[in-house]
């Protein structure tokens, strides 16, 4: 049985008197109990929460990334040309192909919102990557047949009668198929992608300096193989669903998934499974209402007032963190001050929603410190989101051959900035880290904010660049319009966007995953596919706004269909713009950021003890 000593004290708290003197009670009444408390079954339950932690680490992280790797491999695989495969095979016009792919995108990149809210309050991380990765093999499975069985597309034609429109539309039975298939992938991304990052931190021990090293090191690979999949599905998948057959390449993204599965319960006697804690909301919730209700109450300084004290029970499970208090968002501090009548005999809540736990404000507290900064990586990934549109239009007006024989396809240059990445992570984390380490005494040898404010200085550089190279090669258009410059010249601005890609998405996924409470840490990690989204539609308004307002009667705008005719190159210019100011607002964040602490039991003797996981500030 626990010794009194054991409540938890931080420096603005006491325990709660009536589970304290529980306590003693049941321990002077039992000194076999005290002195063998090994044998007692709280002992039990924390020996078995250490034995748990045991067999993580990277002999299951192993299994974890091999799993990750081949199913983001299968999807992106399955979906890297679908662009061509609406038009050529469904025989679907260019809006209506990218209305499917626009909406079935946006459902895909906030399902992992709800996703995440499942997986951390009922059902865990491990089922919800299971039960996403069945779905998204029915999915797949579904999208093969599409390609494969005659009468789930449209009879074939010729291309110039595609060129015509002349090609028979696909049926609503066939659309309705299509649109099955694209729902079990929306399906099996909100349960796969929130949680499988969460859950390989969940196999570290973040209370050792092992473990702190591991789940560093684990943010890089993870990316790192994320980038080489990339590439492969750019490249390889693309070449056989455009040339050999689309049966085929979406057959081999579908056994990639059958793969993948097999290898996640391979693994399944050594994971490490943190369980659900009910749900997040529920808590959020209680929190604002009970500091509503005690509003007029005054906050506890040093020594508490008129006999208040605060709520701050031990938390129920043994792997979660407990968070000490802070005076950061100080008014939510008023739910957990206790008053008459506010704990039943057995020191619980009487009225959750008028008593909560340090616990449950801290918790909160941590969400939405993490909302600025959130808001600005969704500005810093605009730059990122041009690779896919205005960066493949410079690219169709560029000499692409390599050799006589053999053309580039515009699309396909996005590879220079995966190249990027994957090249520089691997230098990054065995190379630079160690030798920062050295010099900032930092795990991760900067902080994680300082690698989200360099990975946004990179958005800027990346639009700077981008826009001078593109005033040079329209001038050089003007001047030479039959001899186009070599695609070498976009190789800058795609370095510098994977370079920023390589430091703010990765620094975001570690920051969501360290700063938000554990039991909800897969809502942390579905931000990032929100962040992406956002910066998706932000680039919308924007390039919507420029085409209206830029436009003249006497001359076109500046993102006219003829690039040589428009100013992208002002495009860009407003960009870096843009996001000059966005890196200011996130200074002005980050200065004033603090980041999670922690209350960690040194041995049975000692009550518990604050410690900070990080500075308390950074740049």
């Amino acid at each position: 049985m626990m010794k009194p000593e054991a409540c938890v004290y931080s420096h603005f708290t006491k325990c709660f008197r009536n589970t304290c003197n529980s306590e003693s009670h049941k321990s002077s009444n039992s000194d076999k109990d005290s002195d063998d408390a090994e044998t007692t079954p709280h002992a039990q339950s924390e020996t078995a929460a250490t034995v748990r932690r045991k067999p993580g680490g990277w002999k299951a992280i192993s299994f974890v990334l091999a799993n990750d790797t081949l199913e983001r491999l299968a999807t992106f695989g399955l979906l890297a040309n679908f662009m061509v495969y609406l038009t050529r095979e469904m025989h679907l016009d260019q809006v209506s192909a990218s209305n499917i792919i626009y909406i079935w995108s946006g459902l895909t990149n906030f399902a992992p919102l709800l996703g995440a809210f499942v997986s951390d309050s009922y059902v865990g991380r491990f089922r919800a990557i299971a039960f996403g990765s069945f779905s998204l093999l029915l999915g797949m499975a579904t999208l093969t047949m599409t390609a494969w069985l005659p009468k789930l597309h449209p009879p074939p034609c010729s291309s110039n009668q595609l060129k015509l429109g002349q090609c028979p539309p696909p049926s609503k039975a066939q659309l309705g198929f299509l649109s099955l298939g694209l729902g079990f992938l929306s399906v099996g991304t909100g349960g796969i992608r929130p949680c499988s990052m969460p859950f390989g931190v969940d196999q570290f021990d973040p209370n050792t300096e092992e473990g702190k090293k591991g789940i560093k090191s684990f943010f890089n690979w993870y990316y790192a193989t994320f980038t080489v999949v990339l590439l492969i599905t750019s490249t390889l998948v693309v070449y056989i669903q455009d040339k050999i057959s689309w049966t085929l390449g979406f057959g081999i993204p579908t056994l990639l998934m059958c793969g993948s599965i097999v290898l996640l319960f391979i693994g399944v006697r050594i994971y490490v499974h943190a369980k659900p804690q009910g749900s997040m909301f529920a808590s959020i919730a209680q929190v604002f209402v009970a500091a509503h209700k005690k509003r007029q109450l005054k906050l506890p300084d040093d020594k508490p007032i008129d006999g208040s004290k605060l709520y701050d029970p031990p938390v129920k499970d043994l792997l979660m963190q407990k968070l000490p208090l802070t005076n950061q968002i100080r008014f939510l501090n008023k739910a957990a001050i206790i008053v008459d009548n506010d704990l039943k005999p057995d020191g619980s809540p009487v009225n959750k929603w008028r008593l909560c736990s340090v616990q449950q404000v801290e918790e909160l507290k941590c969400v939405i410190k993490t909302m600025p900064i959130w808001a600005s990586a969704i500005v810093s990934f605009t730059a990122m989101s041009q690779q896919g549109t205005f960066t493949v239009s410079q690219a169709l007006r560029l000499n692409r051959h390599l050799g006589q024989n053999f053309e580039i396809p515009a699309g396909s240059l996005i590879v220079i900035s995966l190249l990027t990445i994957g090249i520089f992570l691997p230098i990054y984390d065995r190379l630079l880290v160690p030798a920062l380490r050295k010099v900032t005494r930092d795990e991760g040898g900067i902080t994680v904010l300082q690698r989200i404010g360099i990975g946004i200085v990179f958005s800027v550089l990346a639009m700077l660049v981008a826009g001078f190279i593109e005033k040079e090669r329209r001038n050089m258009a003007k001047l030479h319009p039959h001899e186009p410059v070599s695609f070498i010249w976009l190789a800058p601005q795609l370095g510098l966007m994977g370079l920023c890609e390589a430091f703010s998405a990765i620094g975001l996924l570690e920051f969501f995953n360290r700063e938000f409470p554990d039991h909800i840490r897969s809502v942390g990690n579905a931000l990032l596919s929100c962040s992406f989204a956002g910066s998706s539609y932000l680039s919308s308004v924007l390039v919507t706004v420029v085409h209206r307002v830029t436009g003249t009667h006497s001359k076109p705008d500046w993102l006219t269909n003829d690039i040589n005719a428009g100013r992208l190159d002002l495009f860009y210019f407003l960009l870096a713009g843009i996001g000059s100011l966005n890196f200011v607002y996130f200074l002005y964040c980050a200065r004033r950021y603090h980041y999670k602490g922690a209350v960690h039991k040194e041995n049975d003797n000692n009550p518990y003890v604050n410690v900070e996981l990080g500075s308390t500030t950074t740049a």
